[in-house]
């Protein structure tokens, strides 16, 4: 016989200390589960049983197809269509290259579902341009790295997929992708806002002026790329295909554009392609395999309805609870990354959340949105890093700047979370 609570002392105990010990986040899950499986007595072949069980699943499928079709798109110079389209559309006003830099990243959201793809791609270009035109250094990486939090929600983006699948039954992929996308557009809307205000104050100048034809034929080029989103939204939507199929759809239509349409690198590029994809892939399904197995041990242990009590004892107002898991996401998502972070805490804050009235799809969004912003913060901030590696800007600098990007994204987090129809409006709509 076990204590349960030596257990969890031991799963939460060997879990942090291999993180403070720098071991990769993968082999700290898995080595908690094993030890604390040992103290419980439990065999090693059901952790791993376990282990195996979390890759069972036919929508995990989908996370290979969307991996290669962001990569596919962006070693084939798709961002240049996008960011092209972008600036006919808004480059013509006061600090015209940081409202490109948002709505390009809307855009691109549809194509690679990555935040730290959509900072490395369009920050590239978009941050040399706007330091050159006389932009603030910090200001240019700030930008690119706050507009990167709408590729989160915006889809496809395969962490969706990955909460859809953590989250079992009633949590479908093409709910989450519907779910996604009205709180995304309100992000983007209000960060342009904000943008064309702090650009007005520093008086940020104005792009070049495009020929109304060049601007017709840059929206048109960009539009193109964007039909992969077509396919997904629209087969996904009105149930053609699954999101899987709509995906290794997606991927082949990818394939097609990059390779015979632009041909702007060669059919062996495709090599290297497959080995980034690969790796990628292999990172994450580990990733899965053994946040797993740490979930079945944490659900043996009633970690979530510990969890629930600890919650009701603070407060029974949801208004308050959802308040806490708020602050507790946005406070956990600065030291960890967000898929370890997807597989970890939906087994644990899933069931607060539903206990108190929140649908499952509506968390899920909540729970991208704080993590989006997350990325973006020190010390663990992948998309924050990024950026600055891009913008040769220290993080102290970049950090400062986003101060005010910080503040909307967090007001609008909380608008979303107080204000379900404004996620489950879609989602709603689907069913009927």
């Amino acid at each position: 016989m076990f204590s349960t609570e030596i257990a969890i002392l031991i799963l939460m105990g060997v879990f942090v200390g291999c993180m403070i010990l720098k071991v990769p986040i993968t082999f700290s899950i898995m080595i908690a589960s094993f030890s604390t499986a040992f103290y419980m007595g439990l065999s090693p072949v059901s952790v791993v049983l376990n282990m195996v069980q979390g890759l069972r699943n036919f929508a995990l499928l989908a996370i290979p197809f969307f991996i290669l079709m962001g990569e596919i798109m962006g070693a084939g110079g798709i961002s240049d269509k996008i960011l092209g389209m972008a600036n006919a559309m808004v480059g013509r006003v006061r600090g015209g290259l940081g409202l490109v830099n948002i709505l390009a990243s809307k855009l691109f959201s549809g194509m690679t579902g990555s935040a730290v793809a959509d900072t490395s791609t369009s920050g590239s270009i978009l941050i040399p341009m706007m330091k050159k035109q006389g932009y603030d250094d910090g200001y240019s990486v700030a930008v690119t790295c706050a507009s990167s939090a709408v590729t989160i929600l915006i889809p496809p983006s395969h962490n969706m997929v990955l909460f859809a699948v953590m989250a079992g039954a009633g949590v479908s992929v093409a709910e989450m992708f519907l779910a996604g996308i009205m709180p995304g557009i309100l992000l983007g809307l209000c960060l342009l806002v904000l943008c064309y205000i702090i650009s007005i104050i520093r008086k940020y100048p104005i792009s070049d002026y495009m020929a109304p034809r060049e601007r017709v034929k840059a929206i048109l080029h960009g539009i193109v790329p964007l039909m992969t989103v077509i396919i997904i939204m629209g087969g996904v939507s009105f149930g053609i295909f699954t999101a899987t199929e709509s995906a290794a759809i997606a991927c082949l239509y990818a394939f097609i554009l990059t390779f015979f349409v632009y041909r702007k690198i060669p059919l062996r590029a495709m090599y290297p392609i497959m080995v980034r994809t690969i790796r990628t892939l292999a990172m994450v399904l580990c990733l899965i395999a053994s946040a797993s197995a740490f979930g079945v041990i944490m659900a043996r242990l009633q970690v979530p309805a510990m969890i629930t009590e600890a919650l009701l004892s603070i407060s029974d107002n949801r208004y308050v609870v959802f308040l806490l898991i708020n602050l507790l996401l946005l406070l956990l998502g600065t030291v960890m990354d967000m898929s370890p972070m997807i597989l970890i805490m939906t087994p644990i804050l899933l069931p607060v959340a539903t206990n108190f009235g929140m649908s499952p799809v509506h968390f899920g969004v909540v729970m991208l949105f704080n993590l989006a912003i997350s990325m973006s913060t020190p010390p663990v901030g992948t998309v924050l890093f990024t950026g600055c590696a891009i913008g040769k800007v220290s993080v102290e600098k970049a950090s400062k700047a986003l101060l005010p990007l910080y503040a909307i994204m967090i007001a609008v987090l909380f608008v979303v979370t107080y204000i379900p129809s404004i996620a489950m409006w879609l989602p709603n709509l689907m069913r009927g």
